[in-house]
């Protein structure tokens, strides 16, 4: 695992690519269905906690971590892009 200093991690938050006003609004929107799921995105995406550690902090299984993380994102991506079910096959 390479550690990053928060400056570098800003620097790709950063990107004008990457709406963060979507990305929160679409967490909150998450955290109303699935507060644990969020909790996943924090810990993995801005945390860079691994899979393990995430779920020691959750006191839930690797395996629960990974399908929380899975589907977090698949959610999340439909949510911020506006995609349905059926498009979303091929991601």
């Amino acid at each position: 695992m390479r550690h990053v200093a928060l400056d570098e991690a800003l620097v790709v938050i950063a990107d004008p690519g990457v709406d963060l006003v979507a990305l929160d609004d679409a967490l909150h929107a998450l955290g109303r269905v699935d507060p644990r799921k969020v909790q996943v995105v924090e810990m993995r995406f801005f945390g860079g906690l691994s899979v393990d550690e995430t779920a020691t902090v959750l006191n839930v299984s690797p395996v629960t971590v990974r399908r929380d993380w899975s589907s977090a994102k698949i959610w999340l991506y439909r949510e911020m892009t506006g995609r349905t079910n059926d498009e979303l096959g091929s991601i």
